[in-house]
């Protein structure tokens, strides 16, 4: 069975931020930071190298097992991408009053924060940290 390799770290998650050159970017991310904070009351901690996660739990699949945050988020080239697991295609009620964004899996690919429906948005963060899948920490 495989260990994930994103592991949580005690790197610093307000140098991280600091370090985002684009600053819209950097403002969108500390925002998302500021609404995580609140909406799940963790603190934010670094996850390898690019990743801000809240919260964690233990998953076993198939292949792979290893500790994950509950909800997260991290500033890529094209998109901030927050990772939700709640099942993201199966939240198309809420997602259609997103705003503009894409997902994948448990990805939600946004391209600036002001594109998206705040509580819309609180909604699937709350969800996705409350999900069943995590509170299970089983995930075949």
């Amino acid at each position: 069975m495989t260990k994930s390799k994103t592991q949580e770290n005690d790197a610093s998650v307000d140098k991280f931020l600091a370090g985002i050159e684009d600053d819209q970017k950097r403002t969108d991310c500390l925002t998302v930071l500021e609404l995580m904070k609140e909406l799940t009351g963790e603190p934010g901690v670094m996850w390898g190298k690019a990743k801000v996660g809240f919260g964690s739990f233990h998953y076993r699949g198939k292949t792979s097992e290893g500790d994950w945050f509950h909800v997260g988020f991290s500033p890529r080239k094209q998109d901030l991408v927050l990772y939700l697991h709640c099942e993201l295609e199966k939240q198309a009620v809420l997602l259609e009053k997103l705003g503009k964004h894409k997902i994948g899996k448990s990805c939600l690919y946004i391209k600036k924060f002001e594109d998206v429906h705040l509580p819309t948005l609180k909604k699937l963060i709350k969800k996705s940290y409350n999900s069943p899948a995590i509170a299970g920490a089983t995930i075949e």
